[in-house]
This record gives structure tokens, C-alpha cells and sequence, in this order.
């Protein structure tokens, strides 16, 4: 019993994050309608910005705001070139999708070759915090904690300027159709890029939060986690935010509990196993609409 508690606190920790960057990958999918496989990438490079921020300074407010300018800067940045696309090629999610993957891999070799000499990050033991609660095989650090409640801090803000700001009506209005939304007015490219805004901050929280969960970072982590946020969002249904919400959680469980359970390093199947076995039963992903 110890054991499946102490995985049910990482496992809740971990999904999380996944929770977060399901959460900005699906808003630029709905608003932007592009597939931003390299939005996790970004998230990885935010960690270098922690890191580097960290090197020089102990203040845990100038780390936030470089990670999270960082963030929103670099995805901001980015935003002409897919709409460069979409007035070529249209607003085509797989051109998209191939471009996406083409910034991941230089995202991913700008780390290694010009970031920390290639080596792996680390951050200093008490960034991720000593244990807060500790019982037998139950134990609960500080980094768990940010990150847990931390996430749901930001799920929390963003479902509130979803529905219940004007932003979040405009957001939400051009997800439904951007044709009518710029019939009556409103502005699309401005809000698009507002989308990419949105995502680069919960981008760079995501940064924060996973640095002091994890403890360390590497090039090849934005690859990892962004086979994951593809995984969670298929799982859920492309678009879905509220279903990548559940799926980015359990997600999360299931990769703990192999961890836990299971003999070898079966973490990594998980995902994809989840994501064949819905494909097979749903093709639609468990919160989709058939269409």
C-alpha cells in the first residue's frame, strides 16, 4: 500500500506538468490550428534560462519571469513563419506538424552544442527541496509539491481566462470558427498571437515547476516529453482541453506505477500502448466526437 501511494503522489506530480503543456499544445491546435510539436522543446530551453538565471542570482522571482519571457518571446517569435504557411500552403495541420518537428530538432541541437558544452543541467539539491512528508516508502519532497499544486494553480487561471474573460470568449469564438469571428470583427492574427502568449507562459511555469520536480534536464528531454504530450492529446481527442486534463493525469499514474510495478524501464511504452489501444477501440481518443 505504501508503495502505490508513494507512486500516487509522483504520479500526480508528473501528470501535472503533462496536464499543463497538453493544455498550451491543444490551445495553439484550436486557435492557431497548427500542431506545435515543438512547444515542449521550448519548455526544456526555459529550464536551460532557469538554470542560467540560477548560476548568477538566488532570487526565485527573476528565475519565474526569465523562464516565462523566455518562453513567450521565443514562442511569439515563431508565430510569423506558420502564418507565412498558412498563406501558402493554407491553414494545413500537417505542413505544420512537419515544420514543428524541423524547430524541434534545432531547438534540440542548439542544446546540445551551445548550451552548458552539450552536458546534462543540474540544478542545486535544495532548488528541488527536501522531503516535506516522509512515512515508510511514502515520501513527499518540496519539488512534488510545487508542481502538483502549482499545477493546478495554473490550470485553475487558465480555465478562468477561458471562460470567463473576454480574451477567452474571443479565444474560444475563433477555435469554433475564424471566419465568422473575422466577419464580426474580430481580429484574428492578434488573437492568434494571443494564443501563443498564453501557451509561452504556461510554457515557462511549466519550466519552473518541472526544474524543481525533476532536478535535472538534458537536449534530449524535450524529445521525451513531447512524445508524451502528443500521446496524452491523441489519447484525449486532438483539441480536447478538458479531456487532455484526465488523460495528461493519468498519463502521469500510469507512467509511476510501472515505474513502481513493473521490472525494467516500461515508463516509455506506456504511453504509446495507451495511445494503440485507444486508436483500436476510439479512433476519435476518449473525450473526441466522432465527426
Amino acid at each position: 500500500m505504501e508503495i502505490f501511494v508513494a507512486q500516487l503522489l509522483n504520479g500526480l506530480s508528473l501528470g501535472s506538468m503533462y496536464v499543463l503543456l497538453v493544455l498550451g499544445f491543444n490551445l495553439m491546435l484550436l486557435v492557431a490550428k497548427i500542431i506545435q510539436f515543438a512547444y515542449p522543446h521550448l519548455v526544456v530551453l526555459s529550464m536551460y534560462v532557469c538554470w542560467a538565471v540560477l548560476r548568477y542570482t538566488d532570487n526565485m522571482l527573476l528565475v519565474v519571469l526569465a523562464s516565462v519571457a523566455s518562453c513567450i518571446v521565443i514562442n511569439i517569435a515563431i508565430e510569423p513563419i506558420f502564418r507565412l504557411l498558412a498563406k501558402r500552403h493554407g491553414l494545413d495541420i500537417n505542413v505544420s506538424f512537419v515544420v514543428s518537428m524541423s524547430m524541434a530538432l534545432l531547438i534540440t541541437d542548439v542544446m546540445s552544442h551551445l548550451l552548458n558544452y552539450g552536458y546534462p543541467i543540474a540544478f542545486p539539491s535544495d532548488w528541488v527541496g527536501k522531503s516535506i512528508f516522509s512515512s515508510g516508502l511514502i515520501a513527499f519532497s518540496a519539488g512534488q509539491a510545487y508542481a502538483l499544486f502549482g499545477g493546478i494553480a495554473a490550470v485553475v487561471a487558465f480555465f478562468y481566462l477561458l471562460y470567463r474573460t473576454r480574451q477567452g470568449r474571443v479565444l474560444r469564438a475563433i477555435s469554433e470558427n475564424s471566419l465568422l469571428s473575422s466577419i464580426i470583427g474580430i481580429p484574428i492574427v492578434k488573437t492568434r498571437v494571443l494564443s501563443y502568449g498564453v501557451a509561452g507562459l504556461l510554457g515557462g511555469l511549466t519550466a519552473v515547476m518541472l526544474a524543481r520536480l525533476l532536478g535535472s534536464a538534458s537536449p534530449g528531454l524535450g524529445d521525451f516529453v513531447g512524445m508524451k504530450v502528443v500521446a496524452a492529446s491523441i489519447l484525449a481527442g486532438l483539441g480536447n482541453l478538458k479531456g487532455g486534463l484526465v488523460c495528461g493525469l493519468l498519463l502521469g499514474v500510469a507512467e509511476s506505477m510501472a515505474i513502481g510495478y513493473l521490472a525494467g524501464s516500461w515508463s516509455n511504452a506506456i504511453a504509446f500502448m495507451m495511445m494503440l489501444i485507444i486508436m483500436l477501440i476510439k479512433p476519435e481518443g476518449l473525450f473526441g466526437i466522432r465527426a
